[in-house]
């Protein structure tokens, strides 16, 4: 153990430890640990500024997940050779770990706050994703940061009928239901997995299985805050308030807010309109010379209009656009409408909307996946895209953002699970979704458009998915509560809960959770995820009106596949010296030929978007891989005519040879003028020499034989 380190263990149920240190490394952060299980090791710190930015009525936090690829012994391909941007695998377990700890810092904390969690070494056996949640709040526990913590995070599988926490990689390639949990002592914070179609109750015993180890390990980081002695934490005041401007506001426009989301308004931008003249008007009112901030009129506005609209829901259950709690908003949906695209759908239900695509590639346009943990190719991915057009906002396009990176991996997640087996599937796939208009469950848009696609596009999937999210709105106080499906964007925001849930008639494919409020009843959940099933089976049967299966036939212009195995000794045969052959075929087809080992075999891949451009191919390949037979007639060109005969080739690469015996039945005496070079003659195989290899042709076998004369 390192000098003046303090260290606490958590052992899990099979018998393995994650041990918390701190004390040694890492000492000028504000707070920092190592997170060791196995050969895996963790270092998390936080740091954050003692003071609020001013104006900052938020909590400006950056959550960064980092690993080092000299933790798994990799030197850093491209031209740098180090570590650069996140990639989008440490992006999304850094959203994960946002998620789960901003909902535990307090209202009123606004100082800029960076969390550091980086991968130091890596264990084949320990997936590291699930202790980066549990490495933040540990560094929270042992800094004088003011949180309400601990949290923790797990992850849940379900292989072969059984619940484990943080199984092995290998054993995860067998679970049917796999989630990441994160969670307090008392309340679950935030749920991120993928299932096979399973049901709603064991998603919610899934639940429960991981929230009771988070328990000890909330438990562990309480004992090892008391060890470092921070049980106090830091003073600080970032807001200025004045509660008799906030009591003015209230008096004054709650009753008109009130008013105007009982209107039950189902465009947003009316709604807005409204409630910004109810502002403005206020604002008037206060003369010219008044002496209030500004900002705090605004924030307090918001909160008077967030109390209005959720004591509307709570008490009228009506929703702002008028709508039932449990009611889908209008849809509607059309396929095929890019016509050069290999598939495409427009998915629109109220005013969000998404026109995606489905591209269909080869095996070279796999993505290459290189880090220090994850490396390989990946044949599926689903890009999302959020222009700021979509909320009629001005802004520049400089990229994805994580948000844009999160909801794509969600609906990927959603997805895939449904698509052909690899041995059925040929194709790379890539999706692409453009939000052209959101007002909430933009991502859930994006799994129903998906699932359009790639029927329009051919890709015979198991069964069409959809997606919802869900809200809520309570009061912890009377314990009343509205469960809301397909929520708005307003209702994304003053609501209490935003879960998404995608999945196929048959059962969840994906889910994505996080709670806003302390404490979310069991029986609450189930309630929300059985409202979610009703929800995603009414989607499912509008888009079923749209294209319910996968189209039977490819697009004209869709590139087709074919696949052929050969024996392993003839892959050099079909690439030919420096790829010779296989790049005639390739010029002389048109069609594009990848060739690979696989399981002892030679896997040939043609893809093309002609057919007769693919029969050339396939013809040209099969002639070079078909084997010789004795007695099989073959029509051969002559190559070079000697003394004794003539070499005939009468298969791609093979030569025989036809003696000038086997020319006709007529002896010949010399081969002048009997054959020309070039000349195509029809052979006969009539021998393979056993020694050499060597093939023997004849030619008077196929002619007919003359009369005996006496």
């Amino acid at each position: 153990m390192l000098p003046n380190t303090i260290s606490k263990t958590i052992t899990l149920e099979d018998g393995r430890e994650i041990i918390i240190e701190t004390g040694a490394l890492a000492k000028q952060a504000d707070g920092a640990v190592v997170i060791k299980m196995g050969k895996a090791i963790l270092l998390a710190t936080v740091v954050t500024k003692k003071e609020a930015g001013d104006g900052v009525d938020f909590l400006p936090m950056s959550v960064d997940y980092q690993e080092k690829f000299a933790s798994s012994g990799k030197i850093p391909g491209g031209f740098l050779k180090r570590e650069g941007r996140l990639s989008d695998y440490e992006i999304l377990i850094s959203r994960m770990v946002d998620r789960a700890i901003r909902p535990i810092f307090p209202d009123d904390y606004h100082a800029d706050t960076n969390i550091s969690i980086t991968l130091m070494s890596y264990d084949e056996d320990v997936l590291p994703d699930c202790l980066a949640g549990l490495a933040a709040s540990a560094a929270l526990a042992v800094s004088d940061i003011p949180f309400n913590g601990p949290i923790s995070e797990v992850r849940v599988a379900k292989i072969d009928g059984e619940l484990f926490i943080n199984p092995k990689p290998s054993d995860l390639e067998k679970a049917s239901l796999e989630l990441i949990v994160a969670g307090s002592e008392e309340f679950i914070l935030m749920v991120e997995g993928e299932g096979d179609e399973v049901s709603e109750d064991e998603m919610v015993e899934a639940l429960q299985f991981g929230h009771e180890e988070i328990k000890k390990h909330c438990k562990v980081q309480k004992e090892l805050t008391k060890l470092v002695g921070k049980e106090e934490k830091r003073a600080y005041s970032h807001e200025v308030n004045d509660e008799a401007l906030f009591d003015k506001i209230k008096a004054d426009v709650y009753d008109s807010l009130y008013e105007v989301v009982s209107r039950q308004i189902a465009i947003k931008q009316q709604r807005s309109d409204l409630t910004k003249g109810i502002k403005d008007a206020f604002i008037e009112s206060l003369g010219e010379d008044h002496e209030y901030d500004e900002r705090l009129i605004g924030k307090y506005f918001g909160k008077v209009y967030k109390e209005a609209a959720r004591n509307f829901t709570l008490i009228e259950k009506k929703r702002l656009d008028g709508r039932n709690p449990d009611e889908i908003r209008p849809i509607w949906s059309v396929v095929d409408y890019l016509p050069s695209a290999h598939g495409s759908a427009v998915f629109t239900r109220g005013e969000t909307q998404s026109i995606t695509t489905c591209t269909l590639g080869t095996k070279l346009d796999e993505q290459m996946v290189d880090g220090a943990v994850l490396s390989g190719y990946n044949k599926f991915f689903l890009h999302y895209n959020f222009p700021g057009f979509s909320t009629g906002e001005v802004k520049m396009n400089r990229g994805p953002g994580r948000r844009e990176v999160g909801h794509g991996n969600l609906a990927m997640r959603a997805l895939k699970k449904v698509l052909p087996a690899p041995a059925d599937n040929p194709y790379t796939i890539r999706i692409v979704s453009d939000i052209l208009e959101s007002n909430g469950s933009s991502s859930m848009a994006t799994v129903c458009a998906g699932s359009l696609a790639l029927m329009d596009a051919g890709i015979a999937i198991k069964s069409p998915v959809t997606g919802i999210a869900m809200g809520m709105i309570s009061d912890t106080k009377t314990g009343n509560y509205t469960i809301l499906s397909d929520i708005l964007g307003d209702e994304d925001h003053l609501g209490d809960m935003d879960f998404k849930v995608t999945g196929t008639a048959k059962g969840i494919t994906a889910c994505q959770m996080d709670l806003k409020v302390e404490g979310l009843d069991y029986e609450v959940l189930k309630e929300a995820l059985y409202q979610a099933r009703k929800g995603r089976l009414h989607i499912l049967d509008e888009i079923n009106k749209t294209l319910s299966t996968a189209r039977p036939e490819f697009k004209p212009h869709t590139p087709r596949s074919y696949n052929m195995m050969i024996p392993k000794e003839l892959i050099g045969a079909v690439i030919g010296p420096g790829g010779k052959v296989i790049q005639e075929i390739q010029k002389d087809s048109g069609a594009t030929i990848i060739i690979e080992e696989v399981d002892n075999q030679g896997k040939i891949n043609i893809f093309s978007n002609n057919q007769d451009s693919m029969d050339a191919a396939i013809a040209r390949l099969k002639a070079i891989v078909a084997q010789p037979e004795i007695g099989e007639t073959y029509t051969g060109k002559v190559k070079n005519i000697m003394p004794f005969g003539a070499f005939v080739e009468f298969m791609p690469g093979k030569d025989g040879l036809l003696h000038i015996s086997e020319i006709k039945w007529e002896r010949l005496e010399s081969m002048d003028g009997v054959l020309e070079s070039g000349e195509e003659i029809a052979v006969k195989l009539i021998d393979v020499d056993r020694k050499t290899g060597k093939y023997k042709l004849s030619r008077k076998a196929l002619l007919p034989k003359p009369e005996r004369k006496d």
